[in-house]
Protein backbone atom coordinates (compact mmCIF):
# COMPACT_ATOMS: atom_id res chain seq x y z
CA UNK A 1 0.00 0.00 0.00
CA UNK A 2 1.44 3.35 -1.03
CA UNK A 3 1.62 6.33 1.28
CA UNK A 4 -1.08 8.06 -0.79
CA UNK A 5 -3.41 5.06 -0.45
CA UNK A 6 -2.88 5.04 3.31
CA UNK A 7 -3.57 8.78 3.43
CA UNK A 8 -6.77 8.40 1.39
CA UNK A 9 -7.91 5.57 3.65
CA UNK A 10 -7.36 7.58 6.83
CA UNK A 11 -8.81 10.75 5.30
CA UNK A 12 -12.02 8.90 4.43
CA UNK A 13 -12.48 8.04 8.11
CA UNK A 14 -11.86 11.64 9.16
CA UNK A 15 -14.27 12.95 6.52
CA UNK A 16 -17.05 10.58 7.58
CA UNK A 17 -16.46 11.41 11.23
CA UNK A 18 -16.50 15.11 10.37
CA UNK A 19 -19.78 14.70 8.50
CA UNK A 20 -21.56 13.06 11.43
CA UNK A 21 -20.16 15.66 13.85
CA UNK A 22 -21.61 18.46 11.73
CA UNK A 23 -24.94 16.63 11.46
CA UNK A 24 -24.94 16.09 15.22
CA UNK A 25 -24.79 19.84 15.75
CA UNK A 26 -28.12 20.15 13.90
CA UNK A 27 -29.91 18.18 16.61
CA UNK A 28 -28.40 20.17 19.46
CA UNK A 29 -29.09 23.46 17.69
CA UNK A 30 -32.71 22.37 17.32
CA UNK A 31 -32.88 21.64 21.06
CA UNK A 32 -31.69 25.14 21.93
CA UNK A 33 -33.05 27.23 19.05
CA UNK A 34 -36.21 25.59 17.74
CA UNK A 35 -37.60 23.07 20.21
CA UNK A 36 -41.16 21.89 19.55
CA UNK A 37 -43.88 20.82 21.95
CA UNK A 38 -43.98 17.46 20.13
CA UNK A 39 -41.19 15.04 19.36
CA UNK A 40 -40.13 15.06 15.68
CA UNK A 41 -40.79 11.30 15.53
CA UNK A 42 -44.46 11.64 16.56
CA UNK A 43 -46.33 10.77 13.36
CA UNK A 44 -49.52 12.38 14.66
CA UNK A 45 -47.98 15.84 15.07
CA UNK A 46 -44.69 16.13 13.23
CA UNK A 47 -43.92 17.61 9.83
CA UNK A 48 -41.60 16.22 7.19
CA UNK A 49 -39.16 19.06 7.88
CA UNK A 50 -38.88 18.32 11.57
CA UNK A 51 -38.85 14.55 11.09
CA UNK A 52 -35.99 14.51 8.59
CA UNK A 53 -34.10 17.20 10.52
CA UNK A 54 -34.11 14.75 13.39
CA UNK A 55 -33.63 11.63 11.25
CA UNK A 56 -30.41 12.71 9.55
CA UNK A 57 -28.82 13.16 12.98
CA UNK A 58 -29.49 9.50 13.81
CA UNK A 59 -26.34 8.59 11.91
CA UNK A 60 -24.13 10.42 14.39
CA UNK A 61 -23.90 8.19 17.47
CA UNK A 62 -23.61 4.80 15.66
CA UNK A 63 -20.95 6.05 13.24
CA UNK A 64 -19.06 7.92 15.96
CA UNK A 65 -18.94 4.90 18.30
CA UNK A 66 -18.14 2.49 15.46
CA UNK A 67 -15.29 4.62 14.13
CA UNK A 68 -13.94 5.06 17.65
CA UNK A 69 -13.44 1.29 17.65
CA UNK A 70 -11.79 1.49 14.22
CA UNK A 71 -9.41 4.18 15.46
CA UNK A 72 -8.45 1.99 18.42
CA UNK A 73 -7.53 -0.83 16.03
CA UNK A 74 -5.51 1.46 13.77
CA UNK A 75 -3.73 2.88 16.82
CA UNK A 76 -2.85 -0.64 17.97
CA UNK A 77 -1.47 -1.46 14.53
CA UNK A 78 0.78 1.56 14.95
CA UNK A 79 2.08 0.90 18.48
CA UNK A 80 1.86 -2.93 18.58
CA UNK A 81 1.69 -2.90 22.38
CA UNK A 82 -1.47 -4.20 24.10
CA UNK A 83 -0.33 -3.14 27.55
CA UNK A 84 0.16 0.44 26.38
CA UNK A 85 -3.19 0.35 24.56
CA UNK A 86 -4.96 -1.03 27.64
CA UNK A 87 -3.56 1.76 29.80
CA UNK A 88 -4.62 4.37 27.26
CA UNK A 89 -8.15 2.98 26.96
CA UNK A 90 -8.66 2.86 30.73
CA UNK A 91 -7.45 6.44 31.22
CA UNK A 92 -9.35 7.72 28.20
CA UNK A 93 -12.52 5.96 29.29
CA UNK A 94 -12.45 7.41 32.80
CA UNK A 95 -11.67 10.85 31.38
CA UNK A 96 -14.66 10.70 29.00
CA UNK A 97 -17.07 9.71 31.77
CA UNK A 98 -15.84 12.63 33.90
CA UNK A 99 -16.27 15.05 30.97
CA UNK A 100 -19.83 13.80 30.44
CA UNK A 101 -20.84 14.29 34.07
CA UNK A 102 -19.09 17.60 34.72
CA UNK A 103 -18.67 19.52 31.46
CA UNK A 104 -21.45 18.27 29.15
CA UNK A 105 -24.11 18.37 31.86
CA UNK A 106 -23.05 21.89 32.81
CA UNK A 107 -23.23 23.00 29.17
CA UNK A 108 -26.91 22.07 29.10
CA UNK A 109 -28.09 23.36 32.47
CA UNK A 110 -25.45 25.88 33.64
CA UNK A 111 -25.36 24.05 36.97
CA UNK A 112 -23.06 21.39 38.36
CA UNK A 113 -24.67 18.02 38.81
CA UNK A 114 -24.75 18.03 42.61
CA UNK A 115 -26.85 21.22 42.78
CA UNK A 116 -29.89 20.07 40.78
CA UNK A 117 -31.85 16.91 40.08
CA UNK A 118 -28.76 14.91 39.15
CA UNK A 119 -27.15 14.28 35.79
CA UNK A 120 -27.66 12.51 32.48
CA UNK A 121 -25.40 10.04 30.72
CA UNK A 122 -25.30 10.20 26.92
CA UNK A 123 -22.94 9.29 24.10
CA UNK A 124 -19.69 10.45 25.73
CA UNK A 125 -20.38 8.30 28.77
CA UNK A 126 -21.07 5.26 26.61
CA UNK A 127 -17.88 5.92 24.64
CA UNK A 128 -15.97 6.01 27.92
CA UNK A 129 -17.45 2.79 29.30
CA UNK A 130 -17.05 1.07 25.94
CA UNK A 131 -13.35 2.02 25.89
CA UNK A 132 -12.94 0.58 29.38
CA UNK A 133 -14.61 -2.60 28.13
CA UNK A 134 -12.32 -2.63 25.08
CA UNK A 135 -9.32 -2.50 27.43
CA UNK A 136 -10.27 -6.07 28.28
CA UNK A 137 -11.69 -7.22 24.96
CA UNK A 138 -8.53 -6.40 22.99
CA UNK A 139 -6.82 -9.32 24.71
CA UNK A 140 -9.19 -11.70 22.92
CA UNK A 141 -8.79 -12.78 19.32
CA UNK A 142 -10.38 -10.64 16.63
CA UNK A 143 -12.74 -13.54 15.90
CA UNK A 144 -13.99 -13.69 19.48
CA UNK A 145 -14.36 -9.91 19.68
CA UNK A 146 -16.46 -10.01 16.51
CA UNK A 147 -18.67 -12.83 17.83
CA UNK A 148 -19.32 -11.01 21.12
CA UNK A 149 -19.99 -7.74 19.31
CA UNK A 150 -22.41 -9.24 16.78
CA UNK A 151 -24.27 -11.06 19.56
CA UNK A 152 -24.79 -7.72 21.29
CA UNK A 153 -25.88 -5.95 18.10
CA UNK A 154 -28.12 -8.64 16.61
CA UNK A 155 -29.29 -10.32 19.79
CA UNK A 156 -30.05 -7.56 22.28
CA UNK A 157 -33.63 -7.09 21.04
CA UNK A 158 -34.31 -10.66 22.14
CA UNK A 159 -34.01 -9.33 25.70
CA UNK A 160 -36.78 -6.76 25.30
CA UNK A 161 -39.19 -8.96 27.25
CA UNK A 162 -37.16 -8.28 30.41
CA UNK A 163 -38.19 -5.08 32.19
CA UNK A 164 -36.36 -3.29 35.02
CA UNK A 165 -39.22 -3.72 37.51
CA UNK A 166 -38.83 -7.50 37.23
CA UNK A 167 -35.41 -7.16 38.92
CA UNK A 168 -36.68 -5.30 41.97
CA UNK A 169 -33.89 -3.50 43.81
CA UNK A 170 -31.52 -4.31 40.96
CA UNK A 171 -33.59 -2.52 38.34
CA UNK A 172 -30.74 -0.03 37.95
CA UNK A 173 -28.55 -2.80 36.52
CA UNK A 174 -30.94 -3.46 33.66
CA UNK A 175 -31.47 0.25 33.01
CA UNK A 176 -27.71 0.71 32.80
CA UNK A 177 -27.14 -2.27 30.54
CA UNK A 178 -30.19 -2.41 28.29
CA UNK A 179 -33.22 -0.26 28.99
CA UNK A 180 -32.01 3.20 29.95
CA UNK A 181 -34.13 5.60 31.98
CA UNK A 182 -34.22 7.22 35.42
CA UNK A 183 -32.26 5.79 38.35
CA UNK A 184 -33.03 7.43 41.68
CA UNK A 185 -30.15 7.97 44.10
CA UNK A 186 -32.17 9.12 47.11
CA UNK A 187 -35.31 8.11 48.95
CA UNK A 188 -37.43 11.00 47.72
CA UNK A 189 -36.69 10.24 44.05
CA UNK A 190 -35.60 13.86 43.56
CA UNK A 191 -31.94 13.20 42.71
CA UNK A 192 -30.54 10.62 40.37
CA UNK A 193 -29.18 9.67 36.98
CA UNK A 194 -30.94 9.60 33.64
CA UNK A 195 -29.29 7.07 31.33
CA UNK A 196 -30.00 7.96 27.71
CA UNK A 197 -27.40 5.54 26.34
CA UNK A 198 -27.45 2.09 27.98
CA UNK A 199 -24.34 0.03 27.41
CA UNK A 200 -25.78 -2.74 25.23
CA UNK A 201 -25.38 -2.76 22.28
CA UNK A 202 -23.02 0.24 22.17
CA UNK A 203 -20.09 -1.80 23.47
CA UNK A 204 -20.81 -4.22 20.63
CA UNK A 205 -20.81 -1.37 18.10
CA UNK A 206 -17.36 -0.26 19.26
CA UNK A 207 -16.12 -3.85 19.27
CA UNK A 208 -17.35 -4.37 15.69
CA UNK A 209 -15.65 -1.11 14.73
CA UNK A 210 -12.42 -2.41 16.26
CA UNK A 211 -12.50 -5.54 14.09
CA UNK A 212 -13.45 -3.38 11.11
CA UNK A 213 -10.08 -1.69 11.55
CA UNK A 214 -8.57 -4.82 10.00
CA UNK A 215 -10.65 -4.26 6.87
CA UNK A 216 -9.37 -0.70 6.62
CA UNK A 217 -5.81 -2.07 6.48
CA UNK A 218 -6.56 -4.33 3.49
CA UNK A 219 -5.48 -3.44 -0.07
CA UNK A 220 -7.85 -0.97 -1.69
CA UNK A 221 -9.57 -3.42 -4.05
CA UNK A 222 -10.32 -5.95 -1.30
CA UNK A 223 -11.36 -3.20 1.12
CA UNK A 224 -13.76 -1.66 -1.38
CA UNK A 225 -15.41 -5.02 -2.11
CA UNK A 226 -15.96 -5.61 1.60
CA UNK A 227 -17.35 -2.11 2.11
CA UNK A 228 -19.87 -2.70 -0.68
CA UNK A 229 -20.89 -6.03 0.88
CA UNK A 230 -21.24 -4.56 4.36
CA UNK A 231 -23.07 -1.48 3.14
CA UNK A 232 -25.61 -3.10 0.83
CA UNK A 233 -25.89 -6.14 3.09
CA UNK A 234 -26.88 -4.02 6.10
CA UNK A 235 -29.35 -2.00 4.01
CA UNK A 236 -31.00 -5.11 2.54
CA UNK A 237 -31.33 -6.78 5.96
CA UNK A 238 -32.79 -3.56 7.35
CA UNK A 239 -35.36 -3.22 4.54
CA UNK A 240 -36.45 -6.88 4.72
CA UNK A 241 -36.78 -7.04 8.51
CA UNK A 242 -38.46 -3.65 8.67
CA UNK A 243 -40.88 -4.40 5.84
CA UNK A 244 -41.96 -7.64 7.50
CA UNK A 245 -42.15 -6.03 10.96
CA UNK A 246 -40.48 -9.27 11.99
CA UNK A 247 -37.66 -8.46 14.40
CA UNK A 248 -35.25 -5.76 15.43
CA UNK A 249 -37.38 -2.86 16.66
CA UNK A 250 -39.96 -2.15 19.35
CA UNK A 251 -42.51 -0.39 17.12
CA UNK A 252 -43.88 -1.57 13.78
CA UNK A 253 -44.18 0.78 10.83
CA UNK A 254 -47.69 1.56 9.65
CA UNK A 255 -49.39 3.01 6.57
CA UNK A 256 -49.92 6.73 7.16
CA UNK A 257 -51.98 9.54 5.63
CA UNK A 258 -49.57 9.92 2.70
CA UNK A 259 -46.76 8.00 1.02
CA UNK A 260 -44.23 10.44 2.49
CA UNK A 261 -45.49 9.88 6.02
CA UNK A 262 -45.56 6.12 5.40
CA UNK A 263 -41.86 6.35 4.45
CA UNK A 264 -41.26 8.35 7.62
CA UNK A 265 -42.96 5.65 9.68
CA UNK A 266 -40.78 3.03 7.96
CA UNK A 267 -37.62 4.96 8.86
CA UNK A 268 -38.77 5.76 12.39
CA UNK A 269 -36.72 3.19 14.29
CA UNK A 270 -35.84 3.26 17.98
CA UNK A 271 -32.75 5.15 19.11
CA UNK A 272 -33.11 4.92 22.91
CA UNK A 273 -31.89 2.23 23.33
CA UNK A 274 -30.74 1.66 19.74
CA UNK A 275 -32.57 -1.18 18.06
CA UNK A 276 -30.94 -3.56 15.62
CA UNK A 277 -32.81 -1.87 12.76
CA UNK A 278 -31.66 1.57 13.91
CA UNK A 279 -28.04 0.40 13.72
CA UNK A 280 -28.45 -1.30 10.35
CA UNK A 281 -30.23 1.76 8.95
CA UNK A 282 -27.40 4.09 9.99
CA UNK A 283 -24.25 1.99 9.65
CA UNK A 284 -25.14 0.47 6.27
CA UNK A 285 -25.06 3.72 4.26
CA UNK A 286 -21.98 4.81 6.21
CA UNK A 287 -19.93 1.95 4.76
CA UNK A 288 -20.85 3.16 1.27
CA UNK A 289 -19.92 6.73 2.19
CA UNK A 290 -16.45 5.52 3.14
CA UNK A 291 -16.01 4.25 -0.42
CA UNK A 292 -17.15 7.58 -1.82
CA UNK A 293 -14.92 9.64 0.45
CA UNK A 294 -11.87 7.47 -0.23
CA UNK A 295 -12.28 7.60 -4.01
CA UNK A 296 -13.40 11.21 -4.22
CA UNK A 297 -10.43 13.03 -2.72
CA UNK A 298 -11.30 16.68 -3.20
CA UNK A 299 -10.50 19.93 -1.44
CA UNK A 300 -14.25 20.36 -1.06
CA UNK A 301 -14.11 17.61 1.54
CA UNK A 302 -11.31 19.23 3.54
CA UNK A 303 -13.98 21.24 5.34
CA UNK A 304 -15.39 18.03 6.86
CA UNK A 305 -11.96 16.51 7.39
CA UNK A 306 -11.00 19.31 9.78
CA UNK A 307 -13.92 18.43 12.08
CA UNK A 308 -13.14 14.74 11.84
CA UNK A 309 -9.56 15.24 12.97
CA UNK A 310 -10.56 16.90 16.26
CA UNK A 311 -14.10 15.62 16.93
CA UNK A 312 -13.90 15.60 20.73
CA UNK A 313 -12.71 19.21 20.79
CA UNK A 314 -15.78 20.15 18.72
CA UNK A 315 -18.13 18.07 20.84
CA UNK A 316 -17.05 19.42 24.22
CA UNK A 317 -17.27 23.08 23.16
CA UNK A 318 -20.27 23.16 20.84
CA UNK A 319 -22.95 22.68 23.52
CA UNK A 320 -21.92 25.79 25.44
CA UNK A 321 -21.50 27.89 22.28
CA UNK A 322 -24.92 26.90 20.88
CA UNK A 323 -26.51 27.44 24.30
CA UNK A 324 -25.01 30.89 24.90
CA UNK A 325 -25.73 31.99 21.32
CA UNK A 326 -29.41 31.06 21.62
CA UNK A 327 -29.82 33.04 24.84
CA UNK A 328 -28.16 36.08 23.26
CA UNK A 329 -30.45 35.79 20.25
CA UNK A 330 -33.63 35.77 22.34
CA UNK A 331 -32.31 38.67 24.41
CA UNK A 332 -31.61 40.76 21.31
CA UNK A 333 -34.77 39.74 19.47
CA UNK A 334 -37.25 39.84 22.34
CA UNK A 335 -35.52 41.67 25.20
CA UNK A 336 -35.51 38.64 27.49
CA UNK A 337 -32.92 36.07 28.52
CA UNK A 338 -34.96 33.06 27.41
CA UNK A 339 -33.19 29.72 27.92
CA UNK A 340 -34.92 27.11 25.76
CA UNK A 341 -32.56 24.31 26.81
CA UNK A 342 -33.49 24.73 30.47
CA UNK A 343 -37.15 25.66 29.89
CA UNK A 344 -37.99 22.67 27.70
CA UNK A 345 -41.56 22.41 29.03
CA UNK A 346 -43.84 24.00 26.43
CA UNK A 347 -46.17 25.31 29.14
CA UNK A 348 -43.42 27.64 30.38
CA UNK A 349 -42.61 29.15 26.97
CA UNK A 350 -43.33 32.87 26.47
CA UNK A 351 -45.93 33.92 23.91
CA UNK A 352 -43.33 35.33 21.52
CA UNK A 353 -41.52 32.00 21.14
CA UNK A 354 -42.34 30.01 18.02
CA UNK A 355 -40.27 27.11 16.64
CA UNK A 356 -38.57 27.90 13.35
CA UNK A 357 -36.48 25.55 11.22
CA UNK A 358 -35.23 28.52 9.21
CA UNK A 359 -33.90 30.18 12.36
CA UNK A 360 -32.41 26.89 13.49
CA UNK A 361 -30.59 26.14 10.23
CA UNK A 362 -29.25 29.69 9.98
CA UNK A 363 -27.88 29.45 13.53
CA UNK A 364 -26.41 26.02 12.79
CA UNK A 365 -24.68 27.31 9.64
CA UNK A 366 -23.06 30.21 11.48
CA UNK A 367 -21.93 27.98 14.34
CA UNK A 368 -20.44 25.37 11.98
CA UNK A 369 -18.43 28.05 10.13
CA UNK A 370 -17.20 29.44 13.46
CA UNK A 371 -16.14 25.99 14.61
CA UNK A 372 -14.38 25.30 11.34
CA UNK A 373 -11.86 28.03 12.16
CA UNK A 374 -11.63 26.97 15.82
CA UNK A 375 -11.06 23.32 14.87
CA UNK A 376 -8.56 24.25 12.18
CA UNK A 377 -6.57 26.26 14.72
CA UNK A 378 -6.71 23.46 17.29
CA UNK A 379 -5.71 20.82 14.74
CA UNK A 380 -2.61 22.85 13.87
CA UNK A 381 -1.83 23.42 17.53
CA UNK A 382 -2.22 19.72 18.30
CA UNK A 383 0.07 18.71 15.43
CA UNK A 384 2.85 21.02 16.67
CA UNK A 385 2.75 20.25 20.39
CA UNK A 386 3.22 17.13 22.49
CA UNK A 387 1.50 18.12 25.74
CA UNK A 388 0.19 15.05 27.57
CA UNK A 389 -3.36 16.40 27.78
CA UNK A 390 -3.63 16.69 24.00
CA UNK A 391 -4.13 12.93 23.83
CA UNK A 392 -7.41 13.32 25.71
CA UNK A 393 -8.97 16.28 23.88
Amino acid sequence: MTNQEIRNRLDSIDILRGLVIVLMAIDHTRDMWSLTAFTPEDMTQTTAGYFFTRWITHFCAPVFVFLAGTSICLYFQKIQDKKQLTSFLLKRGIWLIAIEIIVINWSWSWTLFWNQWGFFLQVIWVLGVAMIAMAGLIWLSYRNILIISLLMIFGHNLLNFITPDQLGAFDWVWKTLHEGGWISLNGSNSFGIFIAYPLIPWIGVMGAGYVFGLVMSWPEQDRTKMLYRLGFGAIVVFVVLRFLNLYGDTADWEVQKSSLFTLMSFLNTQKYPPSLLFLLMTLGPSFLLLILFEQWQSRKLDFLKIFGRVPFFFYVLHFAVIHIASMIYFRLAHGEWFDLAVNSNAQSWPDYYQPSLIRMYLAWSVIVVLFYFLCKWYDRYKSRHTNWWLKYL
